[in-house]
Order: C-alpha cells, then structure tokens, then sequence
C-alpha cells in the first residue's frame, strides 16, 4: 500500500476531505467529536500531513502559495494576514516564500511554488517581468495583489493609486501648501500610478510637480531628503512619499538636518500600515484595506479552484488618515 493520502483519511473518518485539512490544520471550526475521529483515523493509517505528498497525491491539491515581493514591509504582512484567514477558514493549506524586490529572486521563488502544484498562487506586489507573470498563468490560477494586468488568466486586487496620491495632495493644499514634493517608489509595484496621481493633482490645483526618484524603502527616503537637503536650494513645505517606510526614512532625514516635523515641513506616507499608527510616529498616510486585499486574492483564487475561468479585476478606494505629520506651511 502506498503513502496514505487525505481522502483515505477522510473515508475512514467518513467526512470530508476539506474537513480533513481543517483538522490538520488546528482549525477552531471543527467540533471535537469530528477532530477525535480524524485525528483517530490518520493515526490508524499512519498519514502524515506533508503537503508535498499531499499536493502530488491527489488530484485536486489544498495548497495555496503566495509570493511576498518583500517581507520587511508591513503591508505584505497585514495582506498575508488576510489571506491566510481566508484559506483557513475555507480548507486550504498556504505556503510563502519571498522574492526580496528582486525580478530574479521573484523568478525562483515562483518556480519554487510551482513545484507544489499547488491549487492557486498569490504573488503579492511583484516586480517580476509580464512575460514570468503570463508563464506562471499557464501552469496555475494566479492572482496578483498591488499589480495590474491584463491577462485573462490573471486576477488582481489594487487600490487605486492614483485616487490615493490625488487624496494626499489635496489634503495638504488645504492645509496651504504650495510647494508639494512626491518621493517616487521607483520601479515598485504601482510606484507608476502613485506618481501619475501625484501629478495630476498637483497640475489640477495649478501648482508645479517635482518628483524626486526614490523606492520603497526607509534608507531611500533618507536618501531623497538628503539629496533635497544638500542641493542647496528652498526646501519643499511638504512631502507625499511612496509609501510610509520611505516616510518614516524621509522624517529621519528631516529631523537630522534640523527640520521639524510637521513645524517646518509636513510628510505623508502610503498604505497605512501598523508603522504608521505608532504613536511616537503618528503618521498621516493613505489607508488601502490590506487585510481586505488579502482576503479577495484568497476568494479570487478559491473561485478560480472552483470552475471560474473569467477574470475579476477588484480596485479598492484608498482613504484619508489624518495624524500628527501634516500641518499648515509655516509663516
């Protein structure tokens, strides 16, 4: 006899498969006497949930995989938190790896999920090229989060950046700002879209955009600040950065270049996450529903499992926070 599979466990224990991966998995939603009786059958069959042999035994896998661009943002983390719920509660099992902003490490580290044969994959703010995208399509359900695409095969979930960055602007015009600088997320998932909204609110309130290349990243809002800093000319009164570690890094720039925060120069980051809720940094952000986000790519891609074969493309309105980094210009 072979290696015992799930649905063995689940015709000893006489319920059903998905039930079985709930067990497996230490879900709250099964009741003790279906968990007695699961955990008793796998025991008397000897199955180990390994989700490898799990995934080549069977014809219909439970494994779901997520691709997180880069671990050291919170946004990731607050989407993966949100997906996960969703694939628990509905029987699945998840897998992560990361591809560390990295278009070759994102490139393995898809192929990496692939190699489960897993139900669906989630790739979460990928930088890797559309034709990796298109491939990995043609071998499992994808959904993309904070990416777009076109594909039929591909499913997304954004918030709309543009709205976003616009919303950021016209809170600081009026608040009296003038003279409004955006730090751009480079080559950053919707990087573009932030920007292009940053432009045209500034062009639609009659003012000059500057964008000043930056990424993603604290050290690279530093970096910008310092660069602003050192050429000598008037400082902006106001920031819109990329997202809130490239706030925060900007903030720390200021602050070592003797700029108050908000007296002198307010700054606005993007994403909510749970840094900027910190009350020691009180950041006024643009919230995108990460936990939400999540949750949708998990359905999208369950849907996907479950017969659907058109695209669901889902934009999110991004809203205001409001905290202590922005005030009026100074005098």
């Amino acid at each position: 006899m072979g290696r015992p599979t799930m649905e063995d466990v689940a015709a000893r224990a006489g319920v059903s498969r998905a039930l079985v991966s709930l067990v497996m998995r230490g879900s709250p939603k099964v009741s003790e006497q279906r968990r007695s009786a699961v955990l008793q059958a796998a025991e008397e069959l000897g199955y180990s949930p390994h989700l490898m042999a799990r995934s080549l035994a069977s014809a219909t896998s439970t494994v779901l995989g997520a691709m997180v661009s880069d671990l050291n943002n919170a946004f990731f983390a607050e989407v993966v938190d949100g997906f996960d719920a969703a694939v628990t509660e509905q029987g699945f099992d998840l897998i992560i790896n990361t591809g560390g902003r990295s278009p070759t490490r994102e490139r393995r580290a898809v192929d990496s999920l692939l190699s489960f044969r897993p139900a669906g994959i989630a790739l979460l703010g990928p930088v890797v090229p559309a034709s990796t995208i298109a491939k990995a399509a043609e071998q499992s359900p994808l959904v993309l989060v904070s990416r777009a695409s076109r594909l039929s095969s591909v499913d997304t979930i954004n918030d709309d950046g543009e709205v976003g960055s616009g919303l950021a602007v016209d809170h600081l015009v009026e608040l009296g700002h003038r003279h409004i600088v955006h730090l751009d997320g480079g080559g950053g998932s919707q990087a573009s879209l932030r920007r292009k909204g940053y432009v045209a609110a500034m062009q639609r309130h009659g003012l000059e955009p500057l964008v000043v290349a930056s990424e993603y990243t604290d050290t690279a809002g530093a970096r910008a600040v310092r660069g602003l800093v050192s050429a000598g000319g008037p400082m902006p009164t106001a920031i819109v950065a990329a997202n809130d570690y490239n706030a925060v890094g900007a903030i720390s720039a200021l602050e070592d270049a003797g700029l108050r925060v908000p007296q002198d120069i307010s700054v606005i980051g993007y994403d909510n996450t749970s840094l900027a809720a910190l009350r020691h940094v009180s950041l006024t952000t643009v919230d995108q529903p990460r936990h939400e986000m999540g949750r949708l790519a998990a359905q999208a891609l369950i849907d996907r499992v479950r017969g659907r074969t058109d695209a669901v493309h889902r934009l999110l309105h991004p809203s205001l926070v409001v905290r202590a980094t922005t005030a009026p210009p100074p005098p």
